[in-house]
């Protein structure tokens, strides 16, 4: 029996930019913004999300990334007890709580690191973070330096091989399940953290909540280094989110299915038993509109996202197509503020396929989990088939301007359209489809 998370579709939100929190943390007060977060849950439940990747979440300076308390929500949000509420509210509508689990660095202000600062050689957390050296001073003026990730002064890397560190850390991931009742962690920058340290907390996990995920960020190499039996369950997958937006501006339907052939375990791929977290677009990414040349293949894009392997995640607003592209300095306008009060505005018929979508993933298991079979492939039409169980779902797409006849055999004596509820008949399982220009058809085959 599959896990929660292979069944699921996810929703990512950034909670700093869609409640328009302030930029900087220079607030004495706690903030009351999660009664705006949890007025998102009833359009989060009628778009079909069963799951919700929400973060940052906990106190920092300025991104969320730049932590100072791993155990305080961020107060330009709330309080814990705010997102307590929040977590239950999303059970009670049968959604799961994914949080940001940032530890491969800390911000300036975290409790280790100022004390550093104050008592240098003497301070007992001299170990806590990699490279830490009294022989010369940082680019920010601490006596002292230290290593950065990617260069970035204001986030101090962490030693993950140092015991009390992966301590704090674990205990930390306890409180969380403890205090909140969460249902899996997102690690952050997961493609540079310490094997060993995510192998405890792996371990750690198994034995705190039944089916508790491990997702992790991670962009190139093999990801099976990083997803299997002994670390994390999944990773990003951004091989085939790169895919899936080239392989349409580009007519290139072959680019997308070279990669599900490359990773597809059914079909010799690379990776056995992982399934991948997909996604179109998220909060360090443009929006899936901004990237398209052509608006009208959003909808071949999330027929592609809800049918292929994977685990699909929505990124928040991006069901509307808002737009919106990253500069070399700035990435707040991949994070815009929503207000609830808008959804009726905004609402149309994009969300409306994207909720139809994700209500046909969830219903059909095949969709989830099942094999992928390869059945029609040109530079602008693909078709393949999900199986499971004796369940078989065959999408069809024409990411074409202009309509395509389509003759493919998908076995089976007759099919029924997910989307329109229409009946297609089958001669000899041959189906003989034309397709309007960028549209699918997710069929389930019968007999």
């Amino acid at each position: 029996m599959s896990a929660w998370y292979d069944n699921s579709v996810f929703y990512h939100m950034y909670p700093l930019g869609m409640t328009s929190a302030p930029r900087e943390n220079h607030e004495t007060e706690t903030a009351d913004r999660f009664r705006e977060l949890d007025a998102w849950i009833p359009h989060l439940k009628e778009l079909g999300v069963s799951a919700v990747y929400i973060g940052p979440l906990f106190e920092s300076t300025k991104h969320g990334y730049d932590t100072r308390d791993l155990r305080l929500i961020d107060r330009r949000l709330g309080s814990n007890d705010d997102f307590k509420e929040f977590v239950r509210l999303c059970h009670d509508a049968s959604i799961r709580v994914v949080v940001d689990g940032v530890f491969n660095h800390t911000g300036r202000e975290f409790f280790a690191f100022r004390d550093i600062q104050e008592n240098r050689e003497a301070s007992p957390y001299k170990d806590w973070y990699r490279n830490v050296s009294f022989w010369q001073g940082s680019p920010l003026g601490d006596p002292f330096s230290y290593e950065a990730w990617q260069g970035h002064f204001e986030l101090p890397v962490l030693n993950l091989q140092n015991p009390a560190v992966r301590d704090y850390l674990l205990d930390t991931v306890s409180f969380w399940v403890r205090e909140f009742d969460i249902d899996g962690i997102r690690l952050d920058c997961a493609n540079v953290l310490d094997f060993d340290f995510m192998r405890a907390l792996r371990a750690h996990c198994d034995g705190l909540k039944r089916d508790f995920w491990l997702m992790g960020e991670v962009i190139h190499g093999d990801y099976s280094r990083w997803a299997n039996p002994s670390m994390l369950h999944s990773v990003t997958n951004y091989e085939l989110h790169k895919g899936l937006y080239s392989g349409h501006n580009d007519y290139n339907c072959f680019e997308i299915a070279h990669t599900i052939r490359r990773q597809s375990d059914q079909n010799g791929g690379i990776y056995r038993n992982i399934n991948l977290y997909t996604f179109v677009d998220n909060h360090d990414e443009d929006r899936i509109m901004s990237k398209l040349r052509n608006e009208r293949h959003i909808f071949t894009v999330y027929a592609m996202l809800f049918s292929l392997p994977g685990i699909p995640s929505v990124y928040y607003g991006s069901e509307w197509g808002i737009e919106g592209a990253r500069t070399s300095t700035c990435d707040e306008m991949l994070r815009p503020a929503i207000p609830p009060e808008r959804f009726p505005e905004l609402d149309g018929e994009l969300s409306r396929h994207v909720a139809k979508l994700a209500h046909i993933h969830r219903e059909h298991p095949a969709l989830c989990t099942g094999a992928y079979q390869e059945l029609f492939l040109t530079n602008r039409q693909y078709a393949y088939a999900r199986t499971l169980d004796g369940e078989r779902i065959v999408a069809v797409h024409n990411i074409d301007d202009g309509p395509f006849s389509f003759s493919i055999n998908t076995g089976g004596e007759r099919a029924l359209d997910l989307m329109t509820d229409e009946e297609l008949p089958l001669e000899g399982g041959r189906l003989a489809l034309s397709l309007d220009g960028c549209t699918s058809r997710i069929l389930k085959i019968v007999g």
